[in-house]
C-alpha cells in the first residue's frame, strides 16, 4: 500500500498548565531547551469549513533527538480543534505532525480517500492543515509545508537542543 502521509516528525500534547509541562519535559524528560511562541497570530484561519478566530493560542517546541515535542495551550474558548479535544478527553496527546512535500496534493488526495481537513491556515509563514484522523485517540495528524522557512525555522530549535545543557529551560525568540 501507498502511504501518503511521510514520517512523523513532531508529537503534539494539548495541556492545561504550560510551565508545568514544561518543567516535566525539560526536568524529567531531559528534553529542551522549549522555544516559547505566546499568543500566535494565524491568517487564513479555518475551522470545519467555516473561517475562525481569531485564536489566542501559545505553543513551546523542544526537540527529543530528531522528535519535535509540541505543548499546546489555548487561552480562549474560541472554537477550535484544541477546544474540541478538551470538552472530550482533557489534555494529553492530541496530534502527530508530518512534514508535506505537496500541502495541497496531500490534502487532495486524502480527500479522494474520504479524509477531510478539520482546521488548517498559516502561522509564522507556515501552511498547516490538521486532518481528521482522530477516530483513534491522539490518531489526529498536522501536515506542515516542508518550505525551506519552515525547514530552517525546526533545525535551528533541533541545533539549539543538540548543544542544550539543561539550563535556560526557555528560550523567547525575538
Amino acid at each position: 500500500m501507498k502511504r501518503v502521509l511521510g514520517p512523523v516528525m513532531q508529537n503534539a500534547f494539548l495541556v492545561d498548565d504550560l510551565e508545568r509541562a514544561i518543567e516535566h519535559w525539560t526536568r524529567v524528560m531531559g528534553v529542551g531547551p522549549f522555544f516559547l511562541f505566546e499568543h500566535i497570530g494565524f491568517r487564513n484561519l479555518m475551522f470545519r469549513g467555516r473561517p475562525a478566530g481569531p485564536l489566542d493560542l501559545t505553543v513551546a517546541i523542544a526537540y527529543w533527538d530528531d522528535l519535535q515535542i509540541e505543548l499546546i495551550r489555548q487561552h480562549d474558548s474560541t472554537p477550535s480543534i484544541y477546544t474540541e479535544f478538551a470538552a472530550a478527553r482533557g489534555s494529553g496527546m492530541h496530534h502527530m505532525g508530518v512534514m508535506s512535500n505537496a500541502l495541497d496534493a496531500d490534502l487532495a488526495e486524502l480527500a479522494r480517500q474520504g479524509v477531510q481537513p478539520v482546521q488548517r491556515g498559516c502561522a509564522a509563514g507556515m501552511r498547516f492543515a490538521y486532518v481528521e484522523t482522530d477516530q483513534h485517540p491522539g490518531g489526529m495528524i498536522e501536515l506542515i509545508e516542508a518550505s525551506a522557512g519552515a525547514r530552517a525555522f525546526f533545525a535551528r530549535m533541533r541545533e539549539a537542543a543538540r548543544d542544550w545543557d539543561g539550563r535556560e529551560p526557555i528560550c523567547r525568540p525575538s
